[in-house]
């Protein structure tokens, strides 16, 4: 069977993982996973229900920490009609769903004292007791169980049970941050740039520096924030090879923001390709952001960015004119977006994130030729 995507990669911890999956799918024992939001909890656990011979069953999972504490013993365990008030109807808890299956106990360590006791008595005698019921129901499941909390020291703080912990905790299983296997990142990006492009355009691909970057960075996310990134950049740029240096800081992680900075110190801007998004994306983001019609940044900005996109020199002895020094730049880099939108006035103020009408005084500032 293919192994999860989150798990994909040659690197030793991907490996060392995909072979613990296997060795104990077919076990009936608890199985704890722990690990940061974000690592694949779930996607691990539905591994192992996929790769047990508990496959015809259901899986069934539940987020602890999602629902409110007075309602999860009825969605754990199922109620009877009238057993409290709004209990118009009988409900089969998610226990006797994945009767036959599995069962996945998401987050955990946010379950209270009093349902952990709950569900200890259910992992020791494997009966359920719906509310309002008096007849048990006897189970047959496999549980899973998942947190990003560490459950010692929440036991040591008297917000976890011990004997519960000892309980679940028979197969433990870690999800290693994306940060520790950083050779795998590379072929995620391939996995993901091929699951989000469009049918109508090729995948997404990255040049040599902004590949860089992305395996270098720390992944605070994990999976899921790389799976985020990927989503987000196949639907802006589709079929396109990225450079950091073109992407809108804002659409890039916060990580990232400074590493671009960077790179547009020390390589300048990127304006060997069109990275605009399509307008009607465009428009899209700029009214959910409520950026439609903004005034265009003052002078000192502007200068700000011209300054950040191409750095400045050592500063001779004798200094210089900061003034012409800018304009100097800012001449170069609207020469330089009049040649790439073949003189078209309208191109080269998307390309430069001005009003047209800015453009044009700045050409007639600085006596340009246009289309």
């Amino acid at each position: 069977m293919k192994s999860p995507s989150h798990f994909i990669g040659n690197s030793p911890i991907a490996q060392a993982l995909r072979r613990l999956i296997s060795t104990i799918a077919n076990s009936a024992a608890t199985v704890l996973i722990t690990g940061e939001s974000g690592t694949g909890k779930e996607l691990l656990a539905r591994s192992l229900h996929e790769q047990s011979d508990r496959l015809g069953g259901a899986f069934v999972p539940i987020n602890c920490s999602a629902i409110p504490k007075e309602l999860l013993e009825s969605e754990l365990f199922g109620h009877r009609k009238g057993s409290f008030t709004g209990a118009v109807a009988d409900r089969i808890g998610r226990f006797e769903l994945a009767h036959g299956g599995t069962i996945f106990l998401d987050e955990i360590g946010d379950m209270t004292l009093d349902m952990q006791v709950k569900l200890l008595r259910v992992l020791q005698e494997r009966v359920i007791d719906p509310v309002g019921s008096t007849r048990q129901i006897p189970i047959d499941v496999r549980v899973i169980a998942a947190t990003h909390r560490d459950l010692e020291t929440e036991i040591q703080a008297g917000r976890f049970r011990e004997d519960l912990y000892y309980r679940l905790n028979v197969l433990p299983v870690v999800t290693p941050p994306l940060r520790e296997r950083s050779q795998d990142i590379p072929e995620l990006l391939h996995f993901y740039a091929s699951r989000y492009k469009s049918p109508q355009s090729q995948s997404i691909s990255f040049n040599a520096a902004f590949l860089d970057a992305l395996v270098n960075y720390a992944w605070p996310g994990n999976v899921r924030e790389l799976t985020n990134l990927m989503d987000r950049f196949s639907t802006l740029y589709a079929g396109q090879e990225l450079d950091i240096r073109s992407i809108p800081p804002s659409l890039l992680p916060k990580g990232l923001v400074p590493v671009q900075a960077e790179m547009l110190l020390q390589m300048g801007p990127c304006v060997s390709q069109d990275m605009t998004p399509p307008p009607e994306v465009l428009a899209e983001m700029a009214e959910s952001a409520g950026m439609v019609d903004q005034p265009e940044p003052q002078d000192n900005e502007v200068e700000s960015i011209i300054m950040l996109a191409q750095g400045m020199p050592h500063l001779p002895p004798e200094g210089i004119s900061l003034k012409d020094r800018l304009a100097e730049i800012e001449r170069n880099i609207i020469e330089q977006a009049l040649e790439r939108s073949q003189g078209n006035v309208s191109r080269t103020a998307k390309l430069l994130n001005l009003q047209r009408t800015t453009l044009i005084e700045k050409i007639n500032k600085y006596d340009l030729r246009t289309a």
